[in-house]
């Protein structure tokens, strides 16, 4: 395993904005043009009155524009991971239209997070994109809330685990195999530079497998957002055998970094290992910023090729770097034989497919995690009022959600009958809040607890969760 940097080189305060409204219930105001109430009662004679069939008011069928949630709304079943700042769950829903679904439950101490302003930021910014960010190659946000002292994020549950662990225990990939992954994260990382965003983070813990073999990323702690094309950030972070030169010599970075990394990953799936490492972090620096890269002579022409554009030094000259980005990627000859729109549509066979006995089976997790008690620990210390401020607008429901929420309420309605309606309309229209993408900055770190796999640099589980100086 390797560890994780993070260090802004300039002052950059975190934005500041209202987001109160991001947890109001949706108000409906007065239409122009709508009739007024008392003309509406005053409209309907004695005839109607026969005519019109009373439905009783409820919570099952009015007002559910926004389903509310907490801890108490879901099942611990098992931990599948822990770090410096809390706990992964396996869970389940057991309230609502999706009662007795499994998600993942991040669950993130706020005394933890709100000691370094710059970690506040990355909790912000990460929550900020699951909910922005839609792709299938890309892990789904579904809910977001928090208590006193902690902040939850239930995440889609992905059954199959690392591709950290199939890689692990193959050791290397072969070629077809690799460019089976490579298709997938090329498009979630092209789609992520659509959204003027950085992605800064990718290696083998990063991405996740489904039921059916599939990737999508996770870990959006590390992000860069509002990246145009042609703007530079200076923040020094990452996984330091992924990083690019470019990060390393703090001259500013921007979108090919992610380009670097898928070179050095791919790098890693074909050899067993990324192309430059060492015994300590400052000769595997030296070696990205110096070293030859070595190819073994095993690989395929078209492999080497792609490898040797993807790990160019001058960004300049590195596949993806202009403004085609991965559409520079996509049309190398590695992929002559792909159809990207039966990537994007995932229908491409997964070379791997978890052997699952059940949907809520947590075999591709570690045993080490796994087998201790699923305990959401209470904390030890509270925060003030004005420290919670810090956290405002965390809650979030997936449209998709609501969606659900909304088709059964219909269902509900149309199963009564229908009262004779005399040009009737809501003295209020509504306001649309609450699912516009934010954009205000905030992070949560994916801890990847893994083992180590690479010979080089290791160092320990809370290493990966906070940030190191390089020394």
């Amino acid at each position: 395993m390797s560890a994780i940097f993070d260090f802004e080189l300039q002052d950059a305060g975190l934005l500041h904005r209202d987001e109160s409204d991001d947890d109001e219930v949706i108000e409906i105001g007065t239409e122009e043009g709508d009739a007024d109430p008392s003309e509406i009662a005053n409209s309907s004679d004695d005839s109607d009155v026969g005519s019109v069939e009373a439905v009783p008011i409820s919570e099952q069928n009015v007002n559910r524009e926004r389903e509310k949630v907490g801890p108490q709304d879901f099942e611990l079943c098992k931990v599948i991971g822990k770090g410096g700042y809390g706990k992964v769950f396996q869970v389940r829903k057991i309230t609502g239209n999706d009662s007795g679904t499994i998600f993942a439950m991040k669950v993130l101490r706020k005394a933890s997070i709100i000691r370094n302003q710059k970690d506040t930021a990355h909790t912000k910014a990460e929550r900020n994109i699951l909910e922005s960010v839609k792709h299938p190659f890309i892990v789904d946000l579904k809910y977001a809330f928090q208590t006193g002292d902690k902040l939850y994020l239930i995440l889609e549950y992905m059954c199959g685990g690392e591709l950290f662990r199939y890689l692990d225990e193959e050791g290397v990939f072969m070629e077809d195999t690799a460019r089976f992954y490579l298709c997938e994260i090329t498009l979630a990382l092209q789609h992520l530079h659509l959204q003027g965003i950085i992605y800064r983070d990718l290696k083998p813990e990063n991405v996740l497998l489904d039921a059916e073999g599939h990737i999508k990323l996770t870990d959006f702690g590390l992000c860069k957002e509002h990246i145009q094309e042609g703007a530079v950030t200076h923040t020094f972070c990452g996984t330091i055998e992924y990083m690019a030169p470019e990060i390393l010599t703090r001259n500013g970075h921007g979108k090919a970094v992610d380009w670097w990394s898928l070179g050095t990953l791919m790098y890693d799936m074909l050899t067993g290992l990324p192309p430059f490492t060492s015994d300590n972090r400052k000769k595997t620096i030296d070696k990205i910023l110096r070293a030859k890269l070595n190819l073994p002579a095993y690989l395929t022409p078209d492999a080497k090729d792609l490898l040797r554009k993807l790990l160019k030094r001058p960004v300049a000259q590195r596949l993806g770097s202009g403004s085609l980005d991965g559409e520079q990627v996509k049309a190398h000859k590695f992929f002559k034989h792909i159809n990207w729109d039966d990537v994007i549509s995932r229908k491409l066979v997964s070379p791997f497919k978890p052997k699952l006995a059940s949907e809520d089976d947590v075999s591709q997790f570690d045993k080490k995690f796994t087998a201790s008690a699923p305990i959401d620990s209470p904390v030890e210390c509270t925060l003030s009022e004005s420290a919670n401020r810090v956290f405002q607008g965390f809650t979030y429901v997936a449209p998709s959600i609501l969606e659900d929420v909304y088709s059964q309420q219909s269902r509900y309605l149309t199963t009564v009958s229908q009262p004779r309606v005399i040009k009737a309309r809501s003295p209020r229209k509504a306001t649309a809040r609450g699912f516009s993408p934010r954009t205000t900055h905030l992070h949560i770190h994916n801890t990847h607890l893994s083992t180590q796999r690479h010979g080089g640099v290791g160092h320990s589980n809370m290493e990966d969760t906070e940030m190191l100086e390089l020394g």
